[in-house]
C-alpha cells in the first residue's frame, strides 16, 4: 500500500502518541527498583535484587515473546492498528493502577507479566503505525520517536518534584530544581504507577479517537503474517542483528534494574535518580535527531557499532565511580542518547527497510520478541548472579557494583566486534535512506 505524503496534522498526532507511549512508561521505570528494594522499615517492600530483576525482566520478556500474537498478526490481519493500540494502553493502565496496592513478591510479578503481556505489544505497535504514515523514515520516524524520549523525559523529571520533593530551589541537575526529599519519599514512590495507570487510559481513548486510521491488509498472501516474518532470519543482516540484539537487550535491561539503587549507592538522593537518568533521555533527543545522518554517513554497521561503542564507555565509567566522582556518571549518562538511538532505533530502522510491505508490522513484532523478550529473560538469569557481590562498609554488608558494569562492558565490546565481522546490510548504498515504497517498487520490478 502506498504511502500518502506525511501531513502536519499525522505528524503531530503521531508525536503525541509516541510522547504518550513512554510517559506512561518513564514516569515509573526509573524509581520502581529503588522502591522494590527498599527495606520495609523505609516504605519500600523489601525485594532482593534478583527478585527485581524477575519483576522488570521476566514481566518484560514475557510480554515480548507474546508480541507476535497480541500485536502482529492481529494489527496485520485483523483490526485497525490504532484501535487495537488503545484497547491494549487501556488494558494495561487498569492493571498498572492494581499492581500499586500488592506488597508480597508473588502478586507483583503477576501483574507485572498481566502488564508486560498486554504494554510490550504496543512498542511494536506505535513504531509500525508511525512508520505506515511517514515518508523517508531515516529521515522522519526519529523526529517523531524523539517526543517519545521527551514524554519520558517530562514523565520522570515532574513526578519526583511535584511528589517527592518540597521547597523546591535551581539546582545544576535537569530540571534543574530540586527541594528537600520528604521524609516519606521511598513510599510515596508507589504513585507513579497509580499515576501511569490514569495517563495509560487517556492515552488509550487518544489512540482509539485521533491516530490516523492503520488499517490491516487482508488481501495478503501469508495466511500468518507473524511466521512469514521470522522468515526474515534468512537474510544475513537480519540474522546477524538479531543475534547481536540478545546481548545489547540483556545489558540494556540491566541498566534499567541495577542503576537506580546504583546511584543511591554513590550519593544521590531517591528524588535525583529521575533527574540523573533523564540526562540520557536529554542526549536522546539530540541522537535521534540526527540518526538519519549518521545511517547516511556510517551507514547501519558504523551507526550499529557506534551504539556497541557507546555502552562499553557508559558502563566503563559507572565501573570505576565512587561519590567523588558523581560528576563523571552524569556525563556517563549522556551516553544513553548514542546507546539507544545507535542501536536499538537503527535497528528498528533497519527491519522497517529489509522487510516486504505486507509484514511490516509483524517483522518489528518478531524483532521486538529478541530485543524486548529474551533478552531480557537473559538479563534475569544474569542480574540475579550478581547479588553475590558485596562490600562492608561498617557494620553493613552492601551492594558491590564494579563487577557487574565491568561484565556489562566487556559484553558490549565482544557484540560491537561480532557486528565488524559479520554484519551486512545486504542493502547497496543508493538504498540506504531511500523511500521504502521506492524500494518495493523496484523489488517488484526485479522479480517480472
Amino acid at each position: 500500500m502506498q504511502r500518502e505524503p506525511r501531513s502536519t496534522g499525522a505528524f503531530t498526532s503521531l508525536s503525541i502518541m509516541m510522547f504518550l507511549q513512554y510517559a506512561v512508561w518513564g514516569i515509573w521505570l526509573p524509581y520502581l527498583a529503588n522502591y522494590l528494594q527498599a527495606p520495609i522499615d523505609d516504605g519500600g517492600l523489601g525485594f532482593s535484587g534478583g527478585q527485581v530483576g524477575w519483576i522488570l525482566g521476566l514481566a518484560a520478556s514475557v510480554g515480548a515473546v507474546s508480541a507476535p500474537f497480541l500485536a502482529g498478526q492481529i494489527a496485520d490481519r485483523f483490526i485497525n492498528a490504532e484501535r487495537y493500540l488503545g484497547l491494549l494502553v487501556i488494558i494495561g493502565g487498569l492493571l498498572k493502577f492494581i499492581t500499586a496496592y500488592a506488597t508480597d513478591f508473588s502478586p507483583f510479578l503477576i501483574l507485572s507479566v498481566a502488564y508486560s503481556v498486554v504494554y510490550m505489544p504496543t512498542l511494536a505497535l506505535t513504531n509500525s503505525i508511525a512508520f505506515a504514515h511517514l515518508r523517508r523514515p531515516e529521515a522522519t520516524f526519529p523526529l517523531v520517536r524523539v517526543w517519545g524520549t521527551i514524554g519520558w523525559i517530562v514523565a520522570s523529571n515532574a513526578f519526583p518534584l511535584i511528589w517527592l520533593q518540597s521547597n523546591l530551589e535551581f539546582t545544576s541537575l535537569p530540571p534543574f530544581l530540586a527541594g528537600t526529599e520528604h521524609a516519606d519519599a521511598t513510599a510515596r514512590i508507589v504513585d507513579c504507577l497509580k499515576v501511569s495507570g490514569v495517563m495509560s487510559v487517556a492515552y488509550g481513548i487518544y489512540a482509539i479517537t485521533l491516530l490516523p486510521k492503520t488499517p490491516p491488509k487482508p488481501n495478503s498472501d501469508a495466511p500468518a503474517a507473524f511466521l512469514k516474518a521470522f522468515g526474515m532470519l534468512r537474510h544475513r543482516g537480519f540474522l546477524v542483528l538479531t543475534l547481536a540484539s540478545l546481548p545489547i537487550s540483556m545489558i540494556h535491561t540491566v541498566y534499567f534494574i541495577r542503576t537506580g539503587p546504583f546511584l543511591e549507592s554513590i550519593g544521590f538522593t531517591k528524588a535525583h535518580v529521575g533527574p540523573v537518568m533523564s540526562v540520557g533521555q536529554i542526549s536522546e533527543i539530540v541522537f535521534l535527531a540526527i540518526l538519519g545522518v549518521l545511517i547516511s554517513r556510517l551507514g547501519f554497521l558504523g551507526t550499529l557499532v557506534l551504539g556497541c561503542a557507546a555502552y562499553l564507555g557508559r558502563f566503563a565509567i559507572f565501573a570505576i565511580a565512587t561519590e567523588d566522582l558523581q560528576g563523571a556518571v552524569i556525563a556517563a549518562n549522556a551516553l544513553h542518547g548514542l546507546c539507544y538511538g545507535c542501536f536499538y532505533a537503527a535497528a528498528y530502522i533497519f527491519v522497517e527497510r529489509i522487510s516486504p510491505a505486507d509484514i511490516r508490522h509483524s517483522a518489528q513484532t518478531v524483532f521486538a520478541v529478541i530485543i524486548l523478550g529474551v533478552g531480557p529473560i537473559l538479563a534475569g538469569f544474569f542480574n540475579a548472579h550478581f547479588d553475590r557481590y558485596t562490600i562492608t562498609v561498617g557494620d553493613q554488608s552492601l551492594q558491590s557494583y564494579s563487577e557487574l558494569w565491568w561484565t556489562q562492558a566487556i559484553i558490549a565490546l565482544a557484540v560491537g566486534t561480532f557486528l565488524l565481522l559479520f554484519f551486512r546490510s545486504n542493502l547497496p548504498d543508493d538504498d540506504v535512506g531511500a523511500d521504502p515504497d521506492d524500494m518495493d517498487a523496484k523489488a517488484a520490478a526485479m522479480q517480472e
